[in-house]
Parts: structure tokens; sequence; C-alpha cells
């Protein structure tokens, strides 16, 4: 016996649970199915059990600030298994709100696995084993996606993917990390303020290859400074464990490398989970960048849609909710959400932070566009110099008067972003922002356009 509904939704990551929710608020009849969590990678292996954890080494390191401003705290020290324990209670919460945002909205939920027979026609596997299908007249796709390995490289006791780091129960004394981006960073940063000796392989000439050149030189000073060591334009040959750890082999520009370390992180990055023989079987056109969709997130076949980081380019969490939250607009709404690929910003959690949207300056020259650079230095903020935020710049793009791009780095750089983002969505410019009125004494001052 079949069940009949409008959607049907494989995956309640952040996109599925985003187009499942908002879909079901329009009146449509909704089913959502998970396989895991409810929350995705998000919740359980991404988004919230990192930034607990980072939440955890700041405040640890800026007791070292607190003497300066005549806060006396003594002996300082922490506790690695409270910590887990704190991030872990963050995922608990977080996936409670999923379960709780999609019932209150109506959404019927289907733990189990989801296999798509036909366009129309879903086949729901419960937890049990039972099987039942599910028709609906929309299917989308939301399988979200899955830590990448290097050719050759298996996970181990000591050889680590983030999604093995937060199953850790004690702190590691030495890490080698491998690739030097945002997840590399991130990790890199919460290890070397809990005092761990961190080693970072980066194969590209500089960490954060995709930020700004500035940007990344700053940070790369700050993790500088809290001892990490870091090999850019380093290829890594091999990793080995050992009976104590594991030896790394890499080569940097002709010289050998030999590196010794009690565990190896590997953050090469993430890619699309596919199930090649699901798709292959409904003939959904896809490679190993992602599932192809059009403008309306619809795949080849017709009714058969797909969003989220298994379609590939940037693998946000907010990147896919917009998606989600525009195709529930598209098929029950009135279509006047959408998701501007330009206007979507990415952040890096490291401390200091770097949040960017829109073009870097090397992107615009690449697409031959005249820019005018404006700079603004947290040293000169009265706010940042009085809470000690240290260093931090922001930098914004403009061509032709409009706005194009910032890249901000430095305390609170997530939370600035939002309005740059928002005057990029709006097409913005420097007449419209010269009158804006930003509040004295801020931190936002530091996005004033003279």
């Amino acid at each position: 016996m079949s069940e009949l509904f409008d959607l049907v939704v494989i995956g309640a990551g952040p996109g599925g649970h985003a187009l499942a929710e908002h879909a079901a608020q329009s009146g449509a009849r909704v089913a959502i199915i998970e396989k895991n969590l409810w929350g995705g990678t998000c919740t359980h292996r991404g988004c919230i059990p990192t930034k607990a954890l980072l939440a955890c080494s700041r405040h640890y390191a800026d007791l070292k600030k607190m003497k300066r401003l005549g806060v006396i705290t003594g002996q300082a020290s922490f506790d690695f298994a409270a910590m887990m324990r704190h991030q872990q209670q963050m995922v608990h919460i977080s996936a409670l709100g999923v379960e709780k945002s999609l019932r209150e909205a109506g959404v019927a939920l289907r733990p189990g696995e989801g296999k798509i027979l036909s366009p129309g026609e879903v086949q729901w596997i419960d937890i049990g084993g039972n099987a039942q299908v599910l028709q609906a007249k929309h299917i989308v796709i939301a399988w979200g996606s899955e830590p990448a390995l290097l050719p050759g490289i298996a996970t181990s006791k000591h050889i680590l993917t983030s999604d093995g780091f937060l199953q850790l129960e004690t702190l590691p004394e030495s890490m080698i990390v491998v690739g030097g981006n945002v997840i590399g960073m991130e990790f890199a940063t919460f290890l070397a303020e809990l005092n761990v000796k961190v080693t970072v392989i980066e194969l590209l000439e500089q960490i954060l290859p995709f930020e700004d050149e500035d940007t990344a030189a700053l940070v790369k000073q700050a993790l500088i400074r809290l001892g990490v060591t870091i090999h850019t334009s380093t290829r890594l040959q091999t990793i080995q464990e050992t009976a104590d750890g594991v030896r790394a082999a890499a080569v940097r520009q002709g010289e050998d490398l030999g590196l010794k370390a009690a565990c190896t992180l590997i953050c090469t990055g993430r890619k699309p989970h596919l199930d090649q023989e699901a798709l292959n079987r409904i003939g959904i056109c896809y490679d190993q960048k992602g599932i192809f969709v059009d403008a309306q997130h619809m795949t080849n076949i017709p009714g058969i849609y797909a969003i989220g980081d298994v379609t590939g380019g940037l693998m946000l969490a907010h990147r896919a909710i917009k998606q989600g939250k525009a195709l529930a607009s598209a098929l029950f709404g009135d279509g006047s959400v959408v998701c501007m690929e330009e206007a979507v910003p990415s952040v890096v959690y490291s401390h200091p932070q770097v949040a960017r949207v829109g073009l870097t300056e090397k992107q615009a020259h690449r697409q031959g566009l005249t820019v005018e650079v404006m700079k603004s230095d947290y040293a000169a903020n009265i706010i940042a110099r009085t809470e000690l935020m240290g260093q931090g710049v922001v930098k914004m793009l403009f061509h032709r008067d409009r706005l194009i791009g910032t890249t901000i780095v430095g305390d609170h750089a997530a939370d600035l972003i939002t309005s740059m983002s928002l005057a990029i969505a709006g097409g913005l410019g420097k007449r419209e922002l010269k009158r804006w009125i930003i509040p004295h004494p801020t931190l936002s001052e530091a996005l004033t356009v003279s």
C-alpha cells in the first residue's frame, strides 16, 4: 500500500530540512526520509560540533588577555572531556530542534532509507527493514556530502577525518593536519589554542587558497604565533601508522620532509555523496562534482530535483538552506524566494575569523574588472582596540561604484559579513552605502564607506 504526497525529500540535512518545512508551511503534504540522523552532516559532523569546540578553545585562549583588562584568573586549565561533552550536547540540541520544527510544520518524518524507483515513486525502507512506496509529484535528492580522502590513504586509529576526530576521548599531544583550507584551519586553530603541537601540510602556495592573499597571510601569522608549523607548496607522499602515532613523508620544493605526530587529520575537503547505482538506473545526469541541475534545481528528469552539497559548488549549510527555501517557494509558493549565488557568504571560523561575500581582488582582475579597493583596519576602530580584538581588516571591492565583494578578517567577521551580503544581493553601491548610519562606538563602523 502506498502513501500519496506532494513532495518527498530524501535527506534531512540543512537543505532538505528547510525545503520540507517551508513546503509544508505553504500547505503541501510533505514526507522527509533520513537514514542517519536529523540535521545531517552540519548538525552531527560539521558546523555545529566544530563551532562548539572552537568556542571552548577560544574562551580558554582569551583568558590570557584578561590580565590586561584587570581581571586576574589565576592558573588556567582545561578539561578536554568536558569540551567534547559540550559539543555533543550542542549536537543533541540542534538535532532535536530540526526534528521538532519538522513535526510542528506538519512534515511526515520517515526514518530509514529512501530509494527512487521512478519519477513519482520512492521506496521507503524503515529501520526495521519494512518497505513502503511513497508517491509524490515532486521528489528531491538532498544526500549531502562526505569527506574526500586522498588516493591510497585509509582512516585508522591515528589517521582521522573530521568525523573521526569528533569521536576522540583524549586530546593528542601532536597532530599533522593535511590540508590548509577551511576545515584544516579551523581544527588547527582549536588544537593550537589547547597547546597541541600542530603541523599543517598544504599543497598550494598559501593556506586558505581560495581567499584573499592578504587575508590568508594574516591567518597564517596568527597560527604561527600559536606555535603552528605551516608547510605550503608541499605534497604529501605517504602516511604510515606506527605503534605510537603516525609518520608522514612529504616533498616541499624538492626537499624531502619527514614528519611525526600522535595523529594525522585529513582535511582535504568534501565531495558530493553520490549513489551512482541509483543515478545510473534512473538516468540522472551527474559527474564527480555533483548532480546536474538547472536554475530551478531540477535534474534532467522532470519532477526530480537536487539541492545542497550533492549538487557541488559551495558546500555550505546556509547555501543549501536558501536553495531549499527557494525550491519550496517555486513549487508551492509565489516564487519570490531565490538563491543568489553571488550573494552567498562564506566563513572560516579560525581565530581570527575570515568572512567573504562576492569576489576577491584576484578573481575580479581575472574577470577583467576595474576595481577600487577600500580598506579599514581594526586598529583604527575603538571597540576593536577596547576589547583587545587584535589584528583585523575589512576590504571592500567596488566596480563602477557598485559593491562586488567584501572580505573581512578579524573578530566577529562572521556577523559583520551579513550586511555586506545584503548589500550585494541588493546591488548596492557607494552612493547607497554612504547613506548608512552606523552606531558609534561599534565594530560595525569598520564597514563605513567614505
